[in-house]
């Protein structure tokens, strides 16, 4: 977990931990002992305030923000109305108040945000360990000595060097030499194989024991690797039509469900007097 990840879920535990005292004392009649009634409700709606802001004062902080730049109707500003309102049902004495629901939903989104944080980090992490499979160069023999050079040079049927602790730059087959190959970080193999003269070699791959002498198959643009990485660098523009189609309508849904639940609230008391 990075710093930020780390801070969140301190406050989540803090939060946490206060919210199932209060809650213990709140089920337990201790509330109701102490500040007698009404006043035990308007203790917890004091005291489920300390977790609630403790988990989500950023959330809040991020609706303001949406409020201010015109971007409100994101998932800070719908959580924010929601628990604001389940507080706020304890101004009516007619209704049940929900300030321990409404502590507790904005725990769970941040218990969720947490978790969605530390994959989106880990999904990077990945993303930027499969980068360093990209081989720098390929070596090559020109004039009896060994010539490094770029693996784009190169086209099928050129002969290249690959020496141990080296990455196989091209796709090819192995023309002379034996050697372990690690393919972990391409099919996720554990277990190094084998390449011996004739067999098929993939770009990526390390060289881990022996040199081993190779005649390219295919050119560098057409390589294991190189497809990989360029799926990898694509996959963020290339959307699903499903998640393209699920974006478009909540940026309408949303406002919709706003605006009707405001008129619901606003009209009726308005037209008919509450009833």
């Amino acid at each position: 977990m990075n710093p930020k990840q780390k801070k969140l879920l301190t406050r989540i535990i803090v939060a946490l931990v206060l919210f199932v005292i209060i809650e213990v004392a709140a089920q337990t009649g201790v509330l109701a002992a102490a500040f007698g009634t009404p006043g035990d409700v308007y203790a917890e709606f004091a005291l489920f305030l300390i977790p609630y802001l403790v988990a989500g004062y950023d959330v809040i902080a991020g609706a303001l923000r949406g409020l201010v730049h015109g971007h409100a109707l994101d998932e800070d500003f719908l959580m924010t109305v929601a628990t604001f309102g389940a507080f706020a049902l304890v101004l009516f004495p007619d209704t049940e108040p929900h300030m321990a629901e409404g502590a507790a939903v904005m725990l769970f989104f941040q218990v969720g945000e947490l978790f969605q944080s530390y994959a989106v980090d880990k999904s990077r992490q990945s993303i930027a360990d499969m980068m360093d499979i990209a081989p720098e160069y390929a070596n090559v023999m020109e004039e009896g000595k060994l010539k490094q050079v770029d693996p784009f040079e190169l086209a099928p049927d050129d002969e290249f060097i690959v020496m141990p602790g080296e990455r196989i730059p091209l796709d090819g087959t192995v023309l002379t030499g034996e050697s372990q190959i690690d393919t972990a970080a391409l099919t996720g193999e554990s277990v190094p194989r084998t390449a011996r003269p004739g067999d098929e070699v993939i770009s990526g791959c390390v060289n881990l024991t022996a040199k081993l002498v190779v005649r390219a198959t295919k050119p560098f643009e057409d390589s294991t690797v190189s497809r990989i990485l360029e799926l990898v660098e694509n996959a963020a523009e290339k959307k699903a039509r499903t998640e393209n189609f699920i974006t478009r309508f909540a940026r309408v849904y949303t406002p919709i469900v706003v605006g009707v639940a405001a008129v619901l609230a606003i009209v009726p008391p308005l037209l008919f007097g509450g009833q």
